[in-house]
């Protein structure tokens, strides 16, 4: 009886979120998956599946799919090594280390405006970096409005959530006992080969939320390409939101129900691939 009252007094508690999770989360996700099969900005006329054919016939959408598959394919694997380097060499620091702690996590609280305008500052044609180039007699680069910016739009990927990831590699890293270095010392065991036979089997598990976390952070630098390029960008850093963007200002919800469901689908097979990666990878930790 006393099991029963506390698994009532659970639901109840559990109720009012819930309830707002269904109501403004589940609920319009059905009604979008529906769309995804009408036409008209009311979904009017049932299509079938014609909204799926035009849409991947549509040269803007092809481009920021592989767009953002591109970034996913870059960014990930790069804040990964990042993180993880500078997570190693922070473990080996005994002073300081908060003050590095926090050096590292500020760019997570600082607004994307005023990011994005130390970048502009930086980065623009009559830019901080382009006046050094001209002072040593180069011509300047026109980074935003060229293939440069996939590689400005990286960099501020990484500047802006490598700090995080840094935070969750210590965690992992602090969860090592010391007794299996001390071990592997006395087998005559250097710092590399412990990294490679020690570290990185046990950092299996972090490993595996952290690059969950990167690719969801990746979808969401959306927010920082539009500041630097707007709904048009240069074609290298046109994304899957900017397509989906585009075509809510357009009206044109039946594209945009489509887009946002295959965005879904992506992420989900990105982390069903980590997963399985996940599983295969625990039956060889020691």
């Amino acid at each position: 009886m006393a099991k029963k009252r506390e698994a009532l007094t659970g639901w109840l508690y559990a109720a009012l979120p819930l309830t707002g999770f269904a109501a403004f989360f589940v609920v319009p996700f059905g009604i979008s998956i529906v769309r995804t099969f009408y036409s008209g900005a009311g979904g009017e006329r049932f299509v079938g599946f014609d909204n799926y054919i035009s849409i991947f016939q549509s040269e803007a959408f092809r481009l920021a799919l592989v767009n953002t598959l591109r970034f996913i394919g870059v960014g990930v694997p790069l804040i990964l090594a990042l993180s993880f380097l500078l997570s190693l060499a922070l473990q080996g620091i005994t002073y300081g280390k908060n003050l590095f702690r926090s050096f590292f996590i500020m760019p997570l609280v600082v607004p994307v405006a005023s990011v994005i305008l130390v970048f502009s500052i930086l980065f623009e044609r009559s830019g901080i970096i382009n006046n050094l180039l001209i002072s040593f007699g180069l011509l300047p680069v026109n980074f935003l409005n060229s293939d440069h910016a996939f590689s400005v739009l990286i960099i501020l990927y990484l500047w802006k959530n490598a700090g995080y990831n840094i935070i969750l590699f210590m965690a992992g890293l602090s969860q090592i006992p010391a007794d299996y270095y001390d071990a592997a010392k006395v087998d005559g065991a250097g710092k590399w080969r412990t990294t490679i036979f020690i570290t990185l089997p046990l950092m299996v598990p972090t490993f595996f939320f952290t690059t969950v976390i990167s690719i969801i952070n990746s979808f969401r630098v959306f927010r920082e390409a539009f500041a630097l390029g707007g709904s048009y960008p240069h074609q290298s850093i046109y994304m899957l939101q900017h397509f989906m963007n585009n075509n809510f200002y357009n009206l044109n919800y039946a594209r945009l129900s489509v887009a946002s469901l295959l965005t879904f689908i992506i992420i989900i097979a990105l982390v069903a691939v980590m997963y399985i990666l996940r599983q295969k990878a625990g039956d060889h930790i020691v």
